[in-house]
């Protein structure tokens, strides 16, 4: 996607157009739905993350926590288009935490919360998944999250050529959230005001996932861990961790990666139980409970950090390190001979919150 509105054979058409994003309530539905989408991947990753040995698999660390923190951002990316067009975020709710399995909201992948291994690497692969050239759009029932998000620039498109770019962007710039440069990748939070920055968002969230130009292994950003390289995207890197090497500069989706190898140990994963539900043992019981109260907690922090009150966005960063410690403590619990407990990601109404 490009801001200048030239995008040649990648220009996606919506192939349904009774499924055209043609009102603001369209948009502002579709945005809230993206905050879903976005939302979503999060636990999935932080389990895989929570999984890992530091000290066993450092590579692997780094990669997941990379795409998490960027996962992060265009959570706040969307909440911040959703503002710019005079909409209401909402992360604070039931639904937001409908229990795992489930599919990505409005769209067609599975995810489920596993340890990182080849299960939760083959998931990655499918959720990152890069659109193909000539895709349409897709403003439901998506394939992959690249269609959905040309969608959405279409409706911005149509709406800012019917109402008016000023009738569109009506929100409350005071509502805008920023933050970074950040310690694990790149990219960063920017304000959105108009058609433009909001198509740059748009770009961003897309081109961290899928590469740049629909057809490169780079996002676009540099690599703050590797100074001599660009930085990959979210798909490529899981291919990295798929192939067990680097890519490196000339590398193209087609060759492969051909630098540096990437060693995993997968003795150095704590055996989390797949999709965990709430124990019958009341340890382990508690410490879940815990866990979802913290989370659910944070969603409260992350929904008036966009609804009004952006400088908390800082105490959601620090309330995720406390997440960490909360699900370390699950992991190092028994559920059985073969596996150790881990979070449930339930929710918990406010009232009944510590």
């Amino acid at each position: 996607m490009r801001c200048d509105g030239h995008r040649g054979a990648g220009w996606a058409v919506l192939t349904d157009m009774s499924q055209r994003i043609e009102t603001l309530d369209d948009l502002h539905r579709h945005l809230q739905w993206a905050i879903e989408l976005e939302h979503a991947t999060l636990p999935p990753y932080l389990c895989a993350l929570y999984s890992l040995d530091p000290a066993r698999n450092p590579d692997a660390v780094e990669l997941v926590s990379s795409v998490f923190v960027e996962e992060m951002i265009h959570l706040s990316l969307a909440a911040n288009l959703l503002n710019a067009v005079g909409g209401e975020p909402r992360l604070d709710y039931p639904g937001m935490l409908p229990g795992y399995p489930r599919r990505l909201p409005h769209g067609q992948v599975e995810l489920s919360l596993l340890p990182f291994g080849p299960e939760a690497l083959e998931m990655f692969l499918r959720l990152e998944k890069p659109e193909a050239p000539g895709s349409p759009a897709e403003s439901d029932h998506y394939e992959t999250i690249g269609q959905f998000y040309d969608a959405i620039e279409e409706g911005l498109r149509y709406l800012c050529e019917t109402l008016d770019e000023e009738k569109v962007f009506s929100g409350d710039s005071a509502r805008q959230v920023t933050a970074g440069p950040f310690q694990h990748t790149g990219g960063a939070v920017q304000p959105i005001t108009d058609l433009r920055s909001a198509l740059a968002a748009l770009d961003e969230i897309v081109e961290q996932g899928e590469g740049t130009s629909r057809g490169e292994v780079w996002d676009g950003d540099h690599d703050i861990f590797h100074p001599d390289r660009d930085e990959v995207a979210h798909y490529f890197r899981f291919m990295e961790l798929k192939l067990g090497r680097r890519y490196q500069r000339g590398d193209t989706p087609e060759s492969g990666p051909s630098g540096e190898p990437i060693t995993l140990d997968l003795a150095g994963v704590s055996p989390m139980q797949p999709n965990p539900h709430r124990s019958d043992n009341a340890q382990i019981r508690a410490a879940q409970e815990e866990f979802d109260d913290s989370y659910c907690t944070l969603l409260y922090v992350l929904e008036q950090a966009f609804t009004g009150e952006p400088t908390l966005i800082r105490d959601s960063v620090r309330a995720m390190y406390g997440l960490k410690a909360e699900a370390l403590k699950l992991m190092q619990l028994s559920e059985d001979d073969r596996t150790v407990a881990g979070p449930t990601f339930g929710y918990v109404d406010p009232e009944q919150r510590r």
